[in-house]
């Protein structure tokens, strides 16, 4: 892993010195490598220069003849010789750029550096050097693949559980719920493994002459992309470069805002003994507080004029007017729903079809967990559309129903005092209010009563109704109450056998025989 890094590291000291070099200073390129910087001469220009620099060092170093490079002084200027063939002259300007020293200094040192890079060179172009480098290569590949492996067994097994006990998140099976540390977790495995196997082509194609003289030319093309100050915010210019350190910096800040909302839910709103909706409301309130502030404030640093963004801003305006309208109401609800508070975490909802109770209350949506314990995802303009039933709401006490049928026959008060013993045997039910029955009429083919009974745990209602009609069963077979079923009687009229006919049916036929024979 070091090497790796240490070879982009290497490369990048290849590719900035090109890229932060002034106007009048160009490189000179050997097989990817950047030997040093030459200036302007006279009418030649440094680029100009270093192209034909470059070209003679290339013809040296795929020829096989044996280099000695010295420096001679010709018209008391220096000047750089291969095997006595004149290379370039080294002048005043081309030794400021070496820190102000002389001509014949920087010569000297130039010479002995083209020396050793033109050697180098020749050996790189030898079959016996291409199959190392081929090795090399197997090699590298191999271990970018275990550092792979290894890096996702890490982000899972370790720095996700690290992660959640230093921000004090809750897991469920080994996942973290907090959206923003997810997806730095995620963000960070995928940089580093990213930065694997980067480092690892870069290092393979460092190996080959031809390869590096490509990669030297993306990544000095990339280079000037992503350093280079052409976005311009306000009054100063940004690179790419800057704009990824500041979304950085905004991603830390959510994280650390979270981190700091889940202390304060977890260490100090619980002492105060407020509910478990008020605790989330204060939560979310901080958290997008810090959020804002902290934005504010890493924009101003960084040096971004927030008047600059006004235009920005109106154009996302009309964003949301036209395509957004949706998510600006969800947003809109959520709000809502934090301030008024009708809908608060831990609160038992009966919501269309689903029972549940609310987990989570985001920006743009609400999070319940059935009965079943299956998270339904719901828009928060929909709590605000539509009627919900809050179980919980300021106060959990709440009575449910429970219609019971007895059997024509039976006697009422025997059944209302069956129906009583059966909430006396389940602690769930409160003694007061007490529980009620009433008589509401008289079906088509049974008794019909209500059973009214008040619980403090509205979530477990469902279980609550399903004991009680056990102990009701148990009761009725006690008091011997019949539980009616649906029936129907058949009357049959009773008659003569066989069956005796009119006597004006004779006529009626004779008459209809002669009239058909007419």
């Amino acid at each position: 892993m070091l090497a790796i890094m240490g070879a982009i590291a290497l490369h990048l000291c290849w590719v900035l010195p090109t890229w932060s070099q002034k106007i009048d200073s160009q490189s000179v390129v050997l097989d990817g490598r950047s030997v040093f910087n030459v200036s302007n001469a006279g009418e030649l220009t440094a680029e100009e220069r270093s192209t034909a620099i470059e070209e003679e060092l290339l013809r040296w170093a795929k020829g096989g003849d044996l280099v000695q490079v010295r420096v001679d002084v010709r018209n008391d200027v220096p000047v750089i010789l291969v095997n006595d063939r004149y290379l370039m002259s080294v002048t005043q300007a081309d030794a400021n750029l070496g820190r102000g020293l002389s001509p014949q200094v920087q010569a000297e040192r130039w010479a002995t550096l083209l020396q050793t890079t033109l050697t180098q060179a020749q050996q790189e172009r030898r079959k016996g050097f291409l199959l190392r480098a081929a090795i090399y290569s197997g090699v590298a590949l191999l271990a970018a693949g275990v550092i792979h492996w290894l890096s996702g067994r890490l982000w899972q097994r370790t720095l996700r559980r690290l992660m959640g006990i230093l921000t004090f998140s809750r897991q469920e099976n080994g996942e973290l719920k907090v959206t923003g540390i997810n997806l730095f977790l995620g963000l960070t495995l995928f940089l580093v493994r990213s930065a694997v196997w980067l480092g690892t082509a870069l290092y393979i194609t460092n190996l080959f002459p031809f390869t590096r003289r490509m990669t030297y030319i993306v990544t000095a093309g990339l280079a000037e992309g992503l350093f280079g100050r052409r976005l311009g915010l306000g009054e100063r210019n940004y690179s790419v470069l800057d704009l990824l350190i500041l979304f950085a910096l905004l991603l830390a800040l959510v994280i650390v805002a979270s981190a700091a909302t889940n202390v304060l839910r977890s260490r100090i709103l619980q002492i105060t003994g407020i509910n478990r909706g008020a605790q989330e409301a204060v939560a979310i309130l901080v958290k997008y507080t810090l959020i804002f502030l902290g934005a504010v404030v890493i924009l101003q640093i960084w040096g971004i004029d927030l008047s600059s963004l006004a235009l920005i801003a109106s154009a996302l305006g009309v964003g949301i007017g036209l395509g957004l309208q949706n998510i600006a109401k969800d947003f809109i609800s959520g709000l809502i729903m934090v301030f008024e508070r009708p809908i608060q975490v831990g609160d038992f909802l009966d919501f269309g079809k689903f029972l549940g109770t609310v987990e989570r209350i985001g920006a743009r949506s609400t999070e319940i967990r059935t009965l079943d314990h299956v998270s339904i995802i719901v828009p928060n303009s929909r709590f605000l559309e539509q009627e919900v039933i809050n179980w919980s709401h300021r106060n959990p006490v709440s009575r449910i129903r429970l219609p019971v049928n007895a059997a024509y026959g039976s006697d009422p008060q025997e059944v209302k005092t069956a129906l009583l013993e059966a909430c006396d045997q389940n602690s769930q039910i409160l003694t007061s209010p007490a529980a009620q029955v009433f008589f509401t009429g008289f079906g088509d083919n049974a008794l019909s009563f209500e059973l009214l009974v008040w619980i403090s745990q509205p979530n477990r209602q469902v279980i609550i109704k399903s004991d009680l009609y056990f102990a009701i069963e148990a009761a009725f077979r006690r008091h011997k109450i019949e539980i009616p079923f649906p029936q129907r009687d058949v009357h049959i009229r009773t008659g003569t056998l066989p069956i005796e006919l009119s006597p004006e049916l004779p006529n009626l036929l004779d008459s209809s025989g002669s009239g058909s024979e007419s």
